[in-house]
């Protein structure tokens, strides 16, 4: 018989398309906003800096991918135990260990700030910046480096204020970090013409108000998760990052396949081909954050009724999740496909080589938004399952695996094309693999429900 469940617990319902779309909204707009300000980043170094400082960000990005892909990784890992933890009835083991989970992801903060300021120049050299791009690289990432504790906070506080059941939270601080970044951005690199340090602090500055705000809530108590006093348990820890691994290895291998996707623009078509590629990554995040808020709003539903030994609730929820995300994934590249030229002068002047190069990709690149939305949600829900190995190979595929074998081959028969063509095609054949995993979704329940009421 299952333990007797917190009363008004939001997770505790039986949920329709109506009621988990309604339970996920929040998240999925706080996402966007996150995702919205990453690209008012781009938008305003690419009107207001140059065409070097747009390259620039996209040389440094490997840094930020790595850094939100730790910060993912115990929020994740941490949001499925958390949960499990609530759905089993035991509330005061499921704060405890959220506490350590936070204490954990600003510890690692400020190791990654002080790492990355020491060794500035040798990384932004390393990651293959030009004499012409140093600079800009140097100013951007010196003052983001700063803002790296916040940076992880605000990763964290976005997936457990969903778990502690008050996703309209996450939605507020979200959308505020969003709309300070946004007017920050204008005011530092308009009137007072920072440039790219400009968008550097603004982007820093919305990293506080989530992470600021989160405290404030958890400290407070006023959701399912409240703060207290942590006893230290690496093997909880452990447990955390393993389950989160395949958020980590999606985030570290973005890093890398962005690198190679500097090098490969940048032998063919020099800064502006890395300025274009810039502008499709950024665009490709943008969208993406979509299927990945859906995702982190559905998780906890998920890892909650695998905690309870809700089989039938389980599938459910799996289903409706599926059949929302593949209609998602039709409208998105619809939208994407149809809007590419309006979408490439967003950010390059119309006639300049930086746009005819985007607007070309904007012909092939939004095919990856028929298949992505599947292998993010697949991933997420394994991981949301405490089934961190199979999170971790769909990961894999689809930002590394696939890719760099693609992006090491394609441009060498088809030039630009096959730059283009990576994504799609990585993101197609992942799905291939999604697909199967998912189809075996009931038996690995059935399995694991079964091992549990023994």
């Amino acid at each position: 018989m299952n333990k007797r469940q917190e009363p008004g617990n939001p997770l505790e319902q039986d949920f329709e398309m109506g009621s988990l779309l309604k339970f996920a909204f929040p998240t999925v707009l706080a996402m966007v906003f996150m995702g919205l300000y990453t690209m008012t980043d781009t938008v305003f170094i690419s009107r207001f800096a140059d065409t070097y400082a747009l390259s620039a960000l996209n040389i440094v990005c490997p840094v930020i991918n790595l850094t939100v892909g730790l910060g993912t990784m115990l929020a994740t890992g941490g949001s499925a135990i958390a949960a499990r933890d609530m759905g089993a009835g035991n509330k005061k083991k499921a704060c405890r260990d959220f506490t350590l989970i936070v204490a954990a992801g600003v510890l690692l903060g400020i190791v990654i700030a002080l790492l990355g300021l020491v060794f500035l120049d040798e990384l932004i050299l390393g990651l293959g910046a030009s004499r012409i791009l140093f600079p800009s690289c140097r100013e951007y990432l010196f003052l983001l480096l700063l803002f790296t504790p916040a940076s992880i906070l605000q990763v964290l506080f976005q997936n457990l204020i969903v778990t502690a059941g008050r996703p309209g939270m996450g939605m507020l601080l979200g959308t505020g970090a969003g709309l300070a970044n946004i007017l920050l951005d204008y005011i530092f690199m308009v009137p007072l013409g920072m440039g790219i340090q400009g968008a550097a602090l603004g982007t820093g500055i919305g990293y506080l108000i989530p992470a600021i705000g989160g405290l404030f809530f958890f400290s407070a108590g006023k959701g399912s998760l409240r703060f207290q006093k942590p006893v230290w348990d690496f093997s909880l820890l452990k447990e955390c990052c393993a389950n989160g691994f395949s958020e980590m290895v999606s985030q570290g291998a973005a890093a890398v396949t962005t690198f190679f996707f500097n090098r490969t623009m940048m032998g063919l078509l020099g800064e502006d081909g890395v300025a274009a590629v810039t502008i499709m990554i950024y665009t490709q995040f943008l969208l993406t954050t979509l299927y990945i808020g859906f995702s982190m709003g559905t998780a906890p539903v998920i890892s909650y009724s695998y905690g309870k030994q809700d089989r039938k609730g389980l599938k459910k929820v799996c289903s409706l999740c599926v059949r929302f995300i593949l209609l998602l994934s039709v409208v998105i590249f619809g939208i994407t496909f149809a809007l590419g030229a309006p979408l490439a002068g967003l950010f390059s002047e119309r006639g300049t080589a930086v746009y005819e190069i985007a607007r070309e990709g904007f012909l092939i690149f939004p095919f990856g938004f028929l298949f992505c939305g599947i292998n993010i949600f697949a991933s997420a829900a394994f991981t949301a399952l405490s089934k961190g190995k199979l999170s971790a190979v769909l990961s894999f595929l689809r930002t590394f695996g696939w890719i760099l074998l693609l992006l090491l081959t394609l441009p060498k028969a088809f030039g630009v094309t096959g730059v283009w063509l990576a994504v799609p095609l990585a993101e197609l054949f992942t799905m291939v693999t999604s697909a199967v995993f998912l189809r075996r979704c009931s038996a690995i329940f059935a399995d694991d429900i079964s091992k549990k009421a023994c």
